[in-house]
């Protein structure tokens, strides 16, 4: 074996072997992975500042929207510059870092996991049990509910990567591999079969109860009175919001399942191939397309855009502007 063939040439009987990619393929890897990173970034930003920054988007729904967009943007910048690394044929950063990694990367996504559990059960009480939805959902329960998110977020990574932190590196067969052993049922148990289950019920039921009340106003549209059609107005707006996050979590199902259904499936993704790449690059896309359906669904954020990329947020009380 060739020195220039190893990681670590200096140590020829314990260091990994390099395996060769094309390199226009390891070119258009890193350009494509570092433009949906900084895509991310700077989309994520925006909702950031714009849900803290306008009062009138200190909502229930929102408060989880930023919570969201948190993850998301944790995700640019700090695990997909880490999965760039990982394309590389062998890894420098040591064991305890490889392994850090990957806690971060469970923490983040684990956390979009449980957001979007959340989104679905505010829009469930929002459409099938809307009279007490302001008693219900508060902006204290939610923001205990956000905290709860994170620290079952991190309970969870660490439970699954418990023996890979323990002793780190211990499932690496040479120098130079970032390999990484987990409980595979725990996790598709976790992150996802449990959560999918819980948003497929929730927005089954929403979508129930959406046609249900569709029909009841369509049938009784002539004996609508004044005060009735205020109530219409309202269900409407609730309908809206809930097809709007609906088109965030069918995006978000469509970006997790590839992963999860190999892992179903039993087959074995060699890491670092093209298929492997692929399927967590769609993990990660997901965050950068949030950001983009909020574009195209809420005025309010095209509202909040302009003000910030034209600096008016930064004058007097500019946090009471109107952008509903």
């Amino acid at each position: 074996m060739e020195e220039a063939e190893l990681c670590f040439p200096q140590l020829l009987n314990v260091s990994c072997k390099k395996y060769k990619r094309p390199h226009s393929e390891t070119m258009f890897i890193y350009i494509v992975l570092s433009f949906i990173s900084l895509l991310t970034v700077v989309l994520n930003v925006l909702v950031i500042i714009s849900i803290s920054h306008f009062r009138q988007l200190h909502t229930p729904t929102n408060l989880l929207l930023l919570s969201l967009a948190v993850s998301d943007f944790l995700v640019g910048l700090l695990v997909m510059p880490f999965q760039i690394l990982l394309t590389e044929p062998c890894w420098f950063l040591g064991d305890l870092v490889c392994v850090l990694d990957y806690f971060l990367n469970f923490i983040i996504v684990c956390s979009s996991v449980v957001n979007m559990v959340l989104i679905s059960v505010d829009r469930y009480v929002a459409i099938c049990d809307p009279l007490h939805y302001p008693t219900r959902i508060t902006l204290n329960r939610v923001q205990i509910c956000v905290v709860l998110c994170w620290v079952y977020s991190v309970f969870c990574s660490f439970l699954i990567l418990y023996n890979n932190l323990k002793q780190p590196g211990r499932y690496n067969s040479c120098y130079g591999e970032c390999v990484i052993n987990i409980i595979g049922a725990l996790d598709l148990l976790l992150f996802f079969i449990i959560p999918v289950t819980a948003i497929i019920i929730l927005y089954m039921r929403v979508f129930v109860v959406a046609v249900s009340q569709a029909r009841a106003m369509r049938s009784h549209i002539a004996a609508v009175t004044l005060q009735r059609s205020v109530t219409v107005t309202v269900k409407k707006s609730e309908m809206k919001a809930a097809r709007n996050l609906g088109v965030v979590v069918a995006v978000f199902l469509m970006c997790y399942s590839p992963s999860y259904c190999v892992s179903l499936s039993g087959y074995e993704l060699t890491i670092g191939s093209s298929t492997n790449i692929f399927i967590i690059v769609m993990i990660y896309f997901n965050s950068c397309l949030n950001p983009i359906i909020y574009a195209f669904l809420y005025p309010w954020f095209r509202k909040s855009v302009k003000l910030i990329v034209t600096v008016e947020i930064l004058q007097l009380n500019s946090c009471m502007i109107n952008v509903l």
